[in-house]
């Protein structure tokens, strides 16, 4: 349960954990990103924490899941917003309230930072975790994502 984990910050010390973490999470998307790439977003996050924050859910000092919000300027909500970029949780832990406790702090963080709203993504293979959503309040919003690498 989730009396056996607890939710904190993004240290310097679970750097190399929650990349792992990252990267199973963007392997289920089938997106590919080195260990390096996703350690070197992490530390630049670490050092510039206006950009936005990661949060680590902690069960016997082992990550159990992992949140990551970005900070944006949308005009859409009237200044500073949030964008859940990335949740996810280990296989183990799903359905023990880790996902819902994760959810809860990235809300309240981003409320503590002053932003207007809080914007994410369900891919259409991972249904299962807009119950979750639904239940915090999140709204769905009928468009149509397009992405273009620069890469």
């Amino acid at each position: 349960m989730m009396s056996e984990s607890t939710i904190k910050p993004l240290g310097a010390d679970e750097i190399e954990a929650v990349a792992a973490l990252f990267e199973m999470q963007l392997a289920e998307h089938e997106v590919q990103r080195s260990p390096a790439e996703l350690r070197s977003g992490l530390q630049t996050l670490l050092a510039e924490p206006q950009q936005g924050f990661v949060l680590v859910a902690m069960s016997a000092r082992k990550p159990a899941g992992v949140a990551y919000a970005a900070r944006i300027l949308s005009l859409e909500h009237g200044g500073w917003s949030g964008w859940l970029e990335e949740l996810y949780v280990l296989p183990e832990w799903r359905g023990q309230g880790v996902g819902s406790a994760l959810l809860a702090a990235v809300v309240a963080g981003a409320s503590e930072r002053g932003w207007a709203a809080l914007d994410l993504e369900v891919d259409a293979s991972h249904r299962r975790v807009i119950p979750l959503y639904a239940r915090n309040r999140f709204r769905p919003v009928h468009r149509t994502r397009f992405v273009r690498d620069l890469n």
